[in-house]
């Protein structure tokens, strides 16, 4: 006597064939899911990294001007100047050595 199964192979392959398509739909739907979170964070990301590189400009722009304007005033600072400026910024540093100041045509510094 041949082993007969207490149910029919054919519904379950029906069902199987059914829940297949549901399951393809379903990660289709995720797939979709997860590609709008990526698009929408790539955007983001895209929008960020363009703020920060304008900000940056910016300070780089900041910090050259600022730059300028501390060699300016370095050349235009009489020694005992920028000695009391140097001990006041850090008594345990030494005081770096200073631009000579511009001489006035009597010798005097300006």
């Amino acid at each position: 006597m041949a082993f007969q199964p207490p149910y029919s192979p054919s519904l379950f392959r029906k069902r199987d064939n059914a829940s297949g398509a549901s399951v393809v739909a379903i990660d289709n739907k995720i797939e979709q899911a997860m590609d709008l979170v990526k698009n929408h964070l790539m955007y983001a990301v895209r929008e960020e990294v363009e703020i920060l590189k304008e900000q940056i400009r910016e300070l780089v722009e900041k910090n050259s001007q600022l730059e300028r304007e501390n060699t300016l005033l370095k050349t235009l600072a009489s020694p005992e100047q920028l000695e009391k400026f140097q001990s006041r910024l850090s008594p345990d540093e030494p005081a770096p050595e200073s631009p000579e100041a511009p001489e006035a045509p009597d010798g005097s510094a300006v």
